[in-house]
């Protein structure tokens, strides 16, 4: 977004402007464009509306596909059921065609087999040929989904996924092919769309569900979490695919599908925030700590964001009007000696015809001539009406949330009092006070009121009390939870996991340069013929740029979810995942992320909404131009992308929060001015940890 001041191309240097002056007022115009932008009315969730999910599912390329499905659909139907409609059908009838295609996917013969999946397929997207609304299509689908999930079906797709992994035959030529296109992914994106549309469905709870699909929910999240499916949970065998697609062997595979799969999957199965506060509110009973003081997402949620701070071109010109107005107050020194106070109306009273107009004059004009005290009643105004109590602005007192202090910071504190008032330490001790001024009995008492316990420490504690006595302690008791299982699963391979997320998100980044040596994600948008018009070209173009963003938007998510999960499970696994992110080069992989217009980002228009499932099954199409995509749709922002940026400023978070060398991190790669830039976007959650990002280092930033 050119148009908000900012630079739209960070790899160019710019010009050097050539006067002093010249670069104050480039630096100002770029402040003043940046503070114009509006507040972004974004609320943070797991995710975005279930319609917007499902979209994001399918490329534009694959548009073709949904005639496709739907054909294959109708000459199996009318070959068993005749001329009847799906909808005219009861459900004992629905459920002996689904057991009757069940069956089809069992034979050999790879095109038959193909046909019959996409059979399956059109039924979970809702039938839409006899739909005709979205709201008629989206129930068709969540009755379609629960009937193929009751007959079995998703078992059948586990194991014909593993065999399309397996299938060493479509990995060797597409190995062997120079450019790879839709077509060589087609069985495993046939599969991968329905094994999404069952896990996305299914994990939307909704008031009017009967009882049955309730139980059927609670029995799939239990069997999708644990090693029910090819003797390992769904999730790790999808974390198998990233890894295999990323080491070259299989660069056919759809990663954005199989990375949507994962995140919902992983989603599904241990958990959002929601589910993740209520799990550290029972793990914090359990351990004897007292309850949580609030939410803080909730707390953010309520948060107004903050206007972008002043650049230093505008404090420089402040201090160049206040100098100027105190030589003006010398000159009439005379004057202001006839009286000793302040005069308390002139501040109101003189006003400055500045060019700038700002709101901080006020203050300084009262550093302005005043005169001789018998002039001043003639243009002294009348004091102003005390207002109301109603009328006044009530401001809320104290932080939105509550303080936490640790024991180690209480520790530090005593220990620098001690050193100087009575020359010694006492250790850990945090109890005696003896010696020490009053002021500091009333600190302590403070910091001891606001003292935080984490699980985390519990955790720690216990784990050094095992480490002590193994043999007296007994075998630890570890509960075979959701969690605990995928850790299980993915331990072995875990730091091959993590860099192969890390390559795709590098590769997906838009600050990244196309390479060489870098991984192809472009396999499952790309068509067999590439475009010949300039029509062609900037929708391919929006697609690869969507594609790329809704990839970042999975990667993000499943990083900080796995991270929050593991630290609530047990602080270890967190601090070994984060370890092997840290070495996978992590930190400096998000701060090039924002190394960019962030606000060009977040206002990316990469969506073309009459193509977008299932608007474009549902209405006939209008004739695109290449003006109507260059305007794009009418959105403040999207969604995805701000949803992406808050899921890295959080990794980043959780990445260096109180560990020394990997704030030093931030600090070497120069992340402060990058940081900074990213607080002119005007949303709460996303200014908050920016600003604990850089509240962490700013004690080695030196004046800047």
């Amino acid at each position: 977004m050119e148009g908000n001041g900012a630079p739209g191309n960070n790899k160019q240097k710019p010009s050097l402007p050539k006067t002093r002056g010249e670069f104050i007022r480039n630096q100002r115009k770029d402040s003043e464009g940046f503070s114009e932008a509006p507040d972004l009315e974004f609320e943070y969730a797991d995710s975005d509306k279930w319609a917007a999910e499902l979209s994001e599912l399918y490329s534009y390329t694959e548009g073709p596909e949904f005639q496709l499905n739907r054909k294959c659909f109708e000459e199996d139907f009318q070959t068993h059921v005749g001329d009847k409609r799906w909808v005219d059908l009861d459900a004992v009838q629905h459920r002996a065609h689904a057991m009757r295609l069940l069956d089809g996917l069992d034979v050999t013969g790879r095109e038959k087999r193909l046909r019959v999946a996409r059979a399956i397929l059109y039924m979970a997207q809702g039938t839409f040929a006899e739909c005709g609304s979205e709201a008629e299509m989206q129930h068709w689908i969540r009755y379609n989904v629960f009937l193929l999930l009751g007959v079995g079906t998703f078992s059948a797709l586990v194991e014909l996924l593993n065999m399309e992994i397996d299938n060493s035959a479509a990995c060797s030529s597409a190995v062997r092919k120079p450019a790879i296109s839709l077509a060589d992914s087609t069985d495993l994106r046939v599969l991968l769309n329905i094994m999404y549309l069952i896990v996305e469905t299914i994990q939307q709870e909704d008031p009017a569900d009967p009882p049955e699909w309730r139980a059927s929910r609670e029995t799939f999240r239990t069997e999708l979490g644990s090693p029910f499916y090819n003797s390992e949970p769904v999730s790790v065998m999808l974390f198998a695919m990233v890894t295999k697609f990323c080491s070259g062997h299989a660069p056919h595979f759809p990663m954005k599908k199989v990375l949507l799969l994962l995140w919902k999957t992983i989603l599904f199965t241990l958990g959002g925030f929601e589910e993740l506060q209520q799990l550290k509110v029972c793990k914090r009973a359990e351990f004897g700590l007292p309850r949580l003081p609030e939410d803080s997402i909730i707390v953010i949620r309520s948060m107004r964001a903050a206007s972008p701070p002043a650049s230093a071109s505008d404090l420089i010109e402040q201090q160049q009007r206040k100098t100027r107005r105190e030589h003006k107050a010398l000159i009439k020194q005379e004057n202001l000696d006839a009286f000793n106070e302040k005069d308390p109306y002139k501040a109101d009273d003189a006003r400055d015809d500045d060019d700038e107009g700002d709101d901080n004059d006020n203050n300084e004009n009262a550093l302005e001539a005043e005169p001789f005290p018998l002039e001043r009643d003639d243009v002294m105004p009348p004091p102003l009406p005390h207002l109301p109590p109603t009328d006044r602005v009530s401001f809320p007192k104290g932080l939105p949330w509550a303080p936490k202090v640790r024991e180690k910071d209480i520790e530090t504190f005593l220990e620098c009092s001690r050193s100087k008032f009575i020359g010694y330490t006492l250790g850990n001790d945090t109890d005696t006070v003896v010696g020490l001024p009053r002021p500091i009995h009333e600190s302590i008492k403070t910091l001891k009121l606001h003292k935080y316990v984490s699980i985390a420490e519990v955790q720690i504690v216990k784990e050094e009390e095992y480490q002590k006595t193994p043999l007296s302690a007994g075998e630890e008791e570890v509960e075979l939870c959701a969690t605990e299982l995928l850790y299980q699963g993915i331990l072995p391979s875990l730091p091959q996991y993590m860099i192969a997320l890390l390559k795709i998100l590098l590769a997906a980044a838009p600050t990244s340069k196309a390479k060489t040596d870098s991984i192809n994600i472009l396999a499952d948008v790309l068509p067999e013929e590439m475009p010949t018009t300039v029509l062609q070209s900037m929708k391919l173009g929006m697609d690869v740029n969507r594609h790329k963003e809704i990839i970042v938007k999975a990667i993000s998510a499943v990083l900080l979810l796995l991270l929050k999960h593991f630290k609530l499970n047990h602080v270890y696994q967190f601090e070994y995942m984060a370890q092997h992110l840290v070495f996978a080069n992590c930190i400096p992989l998000i701060l090039k992320f924002f190394n960019q217009n962030i606000m060009s980002y977040i206002t990316a228009k990469n969506s073309i909404s009459v193509l977008d499932f299932p608007y474009c099954i549902l209405h006939d199409l209008p004739e695109l131009t290449a003006e109507s995509l260059e305007a794009g749709d009418n959105t403040q922002f999207c969604w995805r992308n701000l949803f992406s940026c808050i899921n890295l400023l959080r990794i980043l978070n959780k990445l260096t929060k109180w560990k020394h060398s990997r704030t030093m991190m931030l600090v070497v790669f120069k992340s402060a001015p990058i940081l900074k830039r990213a607080l002119k976007v005007k949303q709460a959650m996303m200014q908050l940890y920016v600003l604990k990002l850089l509240k962490v280092q700013t004690k080695y930033l030196g004046r800047q």
